[in-house]
């Protein structure tokens, strides 16, 4: 979606909060959600990928709900997990491309909508998907770039609760400040992407690849994307570069290349414990820390 697609959108969006302001519940209908939705959360809610099978581009699919059930409850707003979800009160908060979230009186809509009964509206119409917007060039990859990779591809498992349970490894890719994390280990190194394990994983340099329920994994625009997105210091949807992780621990898979390196990432293993006697071409596990300036200092690393 370009840049001005998304400007048309969100003028439609604002444009269906004028019509309904000063309106009482029972005139709220999905014909004046659809544009937020279009705006806002169908480029991750639609087509077969959509996270947990919530598809939010039809009056249909948002009254169906996803595959745990209804996330809307006609006449109850406050039971209804999407209003939990825009308002932050559940984990992750949505739209995963924010912040900034959607406004109270967005929310405000929707809660009026289903306090009303979740009407279809004289029309019916959809919130027609689009394709997640694309940086101009010239212009910097941010968080809200990617996002809606991880949100259709990545969060059903990263997430808590996911499809196998608890997050893998305890790893969330449900928001910014959680695809960042260093709490364990730190998997996006901003600056390097072959340092960074989310980057090598969807590339299939380490193992296992993901996503895990590939194939087919991630298209080579989407880890092209990723890729740029992490080099180019992993910024924030407003466009903040993250800080270096220095001193965070990571771990690492892949190929061993001449003079100690790893698919062309130079390590640093100057008093690292060496296992299993490995050569180049063999495929090993790296253990260590991120330095000050990026580098990565190894600790371990041995034949796999």
């Amino acid at each position: 979606m370009n840049r001005r697609t998304h400007h048309l959108r969100l003028g439609a969006a604002f444009l269906a909060l004028a019509n309904i302001a000063g309106a009482g519940a029972a005139d709220v209908s999905y014909d004046q959600l659809a544009p937020i939705l279009a705006a806002r959360c169908v480029m991750c809610h639609s087509g077969d990928a959509a996270p947990l099978g919530l598809r939010l581009d039809s009056h249909e699919g948002l009254a169906k709900g996803s595959q745990r059930g209804p996330v809307a409850k006609p006449g109850d707003p406050a039971g209804s997990e999407l209003i939990r979800r825009l308002k932050g009160s559940s984990q992750p908060r949505m739209p995963m491309t924010g912040p900034p979230f959607l406004s109270d009186q967005e929310v405000g809509l929707f809660e009026a909508w289903i306090a009303a009964g979740m009407p279809k509206g004289a029309t019916g119409a959809g919130a027609a998907p689009a394709a997640p917007a694309r940086p101009r060039p010239g212009e910097p990859v941010t968080y809200a770039h990617v996002a809606p990779i991880f949100a259709q591809r990545c969060a059903k498992c990263h997430t808590d609760n996911g499809l196998m349970g608890p997050a893998p490894e305890g790893y969330r890719l449900t928001s910014y400040e959680a695809t960042l994390s260093a709490a364990d280990r730190v998997r996006v190194v901003p600056g390097q992407p072959l340092a960074s394990e989310l980057f090598r994983k969807v590339r299939g340099l380490s193992r296992p690849r993901m996503p895990f329920d590939g194939p087919p994994y991630l298209g080579d625009e989407e880890v092209r994307l990723i890729g740029d997105w992490i080099a180019q210091g992993a910024r924030s949807a407003e466009g903040r570069a993250a800080p270096v992780p220095a001193g965070a621990r990571l771990r690492l898979g892949g190929v061993l290349g001449a003079g100690w390196s790893l698919d062309g990432l130079t390590l640093e293993v100057s008093g690292a414990r060496i296992d299993k006697s490995p050569r180049p071409g063999d495929y090993v596990e790296v253990r260590g820390s991120v330095g000050a300036g990026g580098q990565i200092a190894v600790e371990r690393l041995r034949r796999r």
